[in-house]
């Protein structure tokens, strides 16, 4: 039995290579020809020339990884291997795919008597080295049929099967929700100290941080490797994009009347991070002029000043 791989961006193709040097049988496809045949020559993976190509080289039950961006992309390939699996067939979605469509395509796939196992990923970029820690929904069955494969990806304790399809990505929702919360926090702490009137040495306090701390761990690892390339973060825009997560993590407990006001908070942030002006904020600007004669700020010195001291409403 072998699996196949579609999609090889960078995690998709690191796990491929994490895969082979654990001595499996993989056969891989992207719609880039030239990465999966870069991808094959580099980990001695077998290069398919299509979806059903794919499809065709593998043994049943066949075993189908599907690792592309989520929502369309997603969408289409796995109704695209519907019409190509057969009976007895699982299917894994690893991506970050909504818990509920991945419910939805699992019962499209059923129709088919297709099995699907939704794979929560984590572990970026480093999950080729340190392994990634999966969130893995699906049948006993399925799940039986991919675990090998799975052991092989994770570290160790870093695999649990989280129950019936769906549950994998909901896991993995709330975990990314609660790594919104968790960078937000980190941020703030550092802009707290670069603010301040002490001439704080932050890419040392980083490093600090991860030795003997509350608050040491592999983000903070991570910043401090950060700082180490570029210690005044010099070029880089605070620009913070979402993939998606957060905003269901927060949508699920409002739906649930549960209170998670830092992850919502931390989402918010981010959004804010993207405008270059807050029409929001000159609108408050502008009120206040007219309620209490407060100063109004030209663009440039509101640029200019940085800081400015607290007023009274």
């Amino acid at each position: 039995m072998a699996l196949g791989l579609v999609g090889l961006g960078r995690m998709g193709a690191n796990m491929v290579e994490r895969l082979r040097e654990g001595g499996h049988e993989i056969t891989v496809w992207d719609r880039d020809a030239g990465t999966t045949a870069q991808v094959a020559e580099h980990t001695g993976a077998t290069a398919a020339d299509s979806l059903a190509d794919l499809v065709q080289r593998l043994r049943a039950p066949r075993l189908v990884w599907v690792m592309v961006p989520s929502g369309d992309p997603t969408e289409s390939t796995i109704l695209a291997l519907r019409d190509l699996l057969s009976p007895g067939d699982v299917l894994i979605d690893g991506g970050n795919s909504n818990f509920r469509d991945s419910m939805r395509r699992g019962a499209l796939l059923a129709e088919a008597d297709v099995e699907m196992v939704d794979a929560g990923t984590s572990g970026g970029i480093w999950g080729l080295k340190n392994g990634y820690c999966l969130m893995v929904g699906g049948s006993d069955r399925a799940y039986g049929l991919v675990e090998p494969y799975l052991t092989t990806l994770a570290p160790e304790g870093g695999l649990l099967h989280t129950g019936p399809l769906g549950s994998g990505h909901f896991v993995k929702m709330v975990h990314n929700g609660v790594e919104y919360g968790m960078l937000a926090a980190i941020g703030e702490g550092f802009e707290v100290m670069e603010a301040s009137p002490f001439d704080l040495d932050l890419p040392a306090i980083a490093e600090l941080w991860n030795h003997g701390s509350v608050v040491s761990s592999w983000l903070m690892e991570l910043l401090a490797d950060a700082y180490q390339k570029n210690p005044t973060l010099k070029g880089l825009a605070g620009y913070v994009d979402d993939s998606g997560e957060g905003r269901w993590t927060v949508a699920e407990a409002i739906a649930e009347n549960v209170f998670t006001p830092v992850i919502a908070l931390s989402l918010l942030s981010r959004i804010r991070s993207r405008q270059p002006e807050s029409y929001g904020a000159k609108v408050i600007a502008a009120l206040r002029n007219e309620f209490g004669g407060h100063a109004i700020h030209s663009e440039a010195e509101a640029e200019a000043e940085g800081d400015r001291g607290p007023s009274t409403d």
